[in-house]
């Protein structure tokens, strides 16, 4: 339960109690209102212990309800068996916000996660917000505001970080000084409880302090409601995040092709991308991005030029950038006869611009000012290497006079130790992002690069196909009666066919016999299959035979393929076999569907077939998908050029195979239920002709079929 409210009470609260104070330097409370009284906040403080009269000078109260005054903010440091009855007294003084910086909840097992439950619930029935609990606390430098027991306040700046870990933000506290970076607001999000991600991204997005948005997170609850605030918030201002615990060590288990594939960092990379959020790997590039945003304009294009006095690091950046999405600029005559007046002859005149190991100050200014004013250049990294006539902090200088002449980002790589120091803190303090190498300097132009992008994306285009629910929806209904949750491909075809696939006709046969009447009826050559609801793959077991053309080569096949399964897999129960039409001359792909339990139904497509765990040439978005995300992540594989016809082939039918994925995201969004499911091969006909459907398998939850018994 969570009581709906804004978070201007946690940001700039008139006056704030400390509900632990503590008379010990050693102890939390006594950090959190020493941060509270020296770095500026000019709000009224009120300490709250019962055994102390004066804390740092401050009137003490034995509890919330001795306050007379308003308190706006609350922040509690009290022993974990005394945080209920502090939330109670919080919602009868009728205290709005509240930090609980005590650990001690559901972090440590069932009876902490009790307690915590309580206490959020009180706190909703009494109209408290809480931060936390088991957090960092929260600070806003506008206004001197430091409700945390960090023991540093970090320089007033543009960017807003929140994190799941406190002590990741203590870290970076720290390597912020050090690195000169400003922040607007930092908030510990401890448990989560009540707080969220989501919420900080709400109120964020209409800071004025604020021009980029970090954070740090190691799961998201509700994935669909974050994936619709981030979507809001990335067309005011930059959103990147980096997501932690993410290894293969915490997937489970699956049968399918989609579910062995997939996994958390599959779902988090579909729906940032999805969401316009940009994903940070690492903690560098995390700050790296945020420094390029903080002082930047957006680029206009992905032309980016690169300006350096050493040949190796050019050549690194131009690598950077042709494994990146932007591009290497291609200047204009214009700008290649100012350079080379400017520049001596053995100087680079092209891109990478090589003004040569002498240059002094005056030649970086000469090609950064022909660089910049060239219309095909939308950004430019600066590589500085120190040398014997390199003037560095004149360079510095002379970047500096650049800035806001013309709306393009400006960044630069100083390279080196205390030579380029000084010239590298000029540029900070000027607001020109300075990397140590040329990679992270591109990195940081090409998620410039990848923000406008997102920005920039089409509507979803979200459409709707009539389907036979009531078809799809007996069939599984049949499957629960007889306590099936894993359906083959008589059931799972049946289900596809309702939502509008095309499948080939087919036809069960329970004896050899009926396979070759079958056969007949559907006209050869044909497919026979094994048919049972305990064998997943087919091909494993030798339990698919292709391209028979005669009766003989049927009936040979139908005992052939039984007595494989009877052989290999003598517990299973076997049905019989699926004659089946046999369709050629178009391309395998797979469609897939995995549910993931941060986002819900994730749709998977890629190069189909036998191989295509080995290859996994695969992409992943989360239902529902429209048009746009349908044909983006099919451009997303490698092998998407296979789809459009190589040396003369006929294009497939590329359009056809887009309306799939979305009949297949409308499907599982319809039936929450189904929590895998595999079309593999679906095969994709030439231009015009269509897909068909081939095999097709689904996973309903085995937890519902048990809830309804």
């Amino acid at each position: 339960m969570k009581v709906s409210g804004s978070l201007n009470k946690f940001f700039n609260p008139a006056s704030v109690a400390v509900i632990g104070a503590s008379r010990d330097a050693a102890k939390v409370g006594h950090s959190i209102l020493s941060n509270l009284r020296s770095n500026g906040y000019a709000g009224a403080l009120y300490p709250v212990n019962p055994n102390a009269k004066r804390i740092l000078g401050l009137k003490t109260r034995p509890d919330m309800l001795s306050i007379q005054e308003a308190v706006d903010l609350a922040v509690i440091a009290v022993p974990a068996r005394f945080v209920l009855d502090s939330v109670r007294q919080c919602a009868r003084k009728g205290v709005r916000a509240a930090i609980i910086i005590t650990a001690g909840f559901k972090e440590t097992g069932e009876a902490g996660y009790m307690l915590e439950r309580e206490i959020i619930e009180t706190a909703a029935a009494g109209g408290v917000r809480i931060l936390g609990p088991n957090c960092l606390g929260l600070i806003n430098t506008a206004n001197g505001l430091n409700a945390s027991f960090a023991p540093l306040m970090p320089r007033q700046g543009s960017i807003a970080f929140f994190s799941q870990s406190g002590a990741l933000c203590t870290a970076i506290l720290d390597w912020s000084l050090v690195r000169g970076v400003g922040f607007s607001k930092f908030v510990s999000l401890g448990n989560k409880s009540d707080i969220s991600e989501i919420d900080l991204l709400g109120y964020l997005a209409d800071d004025p302090q604020t021009r980029v948005i970090l954070g740090y997170i190691e799961g998201i609850t509700n994935g669909r409601e974050f994936m619709d605030k981030a979507s809001e918030v990335v067309q005011k201002k930059p959103v990147v995040v980096m997501k932690g615990g993410g290894t293969s060590a915490g997937a489970r288990a699956a049968s399918s092709h989609t579910g062995s594939l997939a996994g958390s960092e599959k779902a988090f990379d579909a729906a940032f991308r999805q969401s316009g959020v940009l994903r940070a790997h690492t903690i560098e590039d995390l700050f790296n991005f945020a420094l390029a945003f903080a002082d930047n304009p957006i680029p206009e294009g992905p032309g980016l030029c690169i300006v350096t006095n050493a040949g190796g690091p050019g050549i690194i950046a131009a690598d950077a950038c042709e494994r990146s999405t932007a591009r290497m600029a291609e200047l204009s005559p214009g700008t290649i006869s100012s350079l080379r007046k400017n520049l001596p002859p053995t100087a680079g005149f092209y891109n990478p611009v090589d003004v040569v190991g002498d240059a002094r100050a005056e030649r970086y200014e000469a090609a950064m000012t022909a660089v910049i004013n060239d219309p095909g250049v939308d950004g430019a990294l600066v590589i500085l290497t120190p040398q014997a006539m390199t003037e560095v902090e004149g360079t510095a200088e002379a970047i500096l006079k650049l800035k806001g002449k013309k709306k393009k980002p400006v960044l630069a790589c100083f390279m080196g130790g205390n030579s380029i120091k000084k010239g590298a803190e000029i540029l900070r303090a000027g607001g020109i992002p300075t990397y140590p190498y040329p990679e992270d300097g591109v990195r940081a132009f090409d998620a410039l690069l990848r923000y406008r992008r997102a920005k920039e994306r089409p509507e979803p285009g979200f459409r709707h196909f009539d389907a036979d629910q009531e078809r799809a929806r007996r069939v599984i209904s049949s499957a629960r009666e007889t306590d099936r949750h894993e359906l083959g491909e008589k059931d799972a075809s049946e289900i596809i066919s309702a939502y509008g696939f095309r499948t080939p006709k087919s036809a069960l046969a329970r004896t050899s016999g009926e396979a070759v009447k079958a056969a007949i009826k559907i006209g050869f050559p044909v497919v026979l299959k094994i048919s049972s609801p305990d064998i997943l793959h087919k091909t494993d077991i030798g339990g698919v035979r292709a391209n028979l053309r005669t009766p003989r080569d049927v009936e040979t096949a139908f005992l052939e393929i039984t007595s494989n399964a009877q052989r290999l897999m003598p517990s299973a129960m076997v049905w019989g076999c699926l004659a089946q039409e046999m369709v050629t001359g178009g391309k395998e792909v797979i469609l897939g569907m995995t549910f993931d339990h941060s986002f819900g139904p994730m749709i998977m497509f890629g190069m189909g077939g036998i191989y295509v765990e080995a290859l996994g040439d695969v992409s992943f978005r989360i239902a529902p998908v429209g048009v746009f995300e349908a044909g983006s992540m099919m451009e997303d594989i490698r092998s998407f050029a296979l789809l459009k016809g190589l040396r003369g082939e006929r294009s497939s039918d590329i359009s056809a195979a887009r309306e799939c994925i979305m009949r297949l995201s409308q499907l599982v969004t319809d039936f929450p239920e189904i929590v895998e499911m595999d079309i593999n091969p679906l095969l994709v006909l030439p231009e015009g002709e269509g897909a068909v459907a081939i095999d097709a398998r689904i996973v309903l939850d085995y937890f519902s079929f048990e809830k309804e018994k």
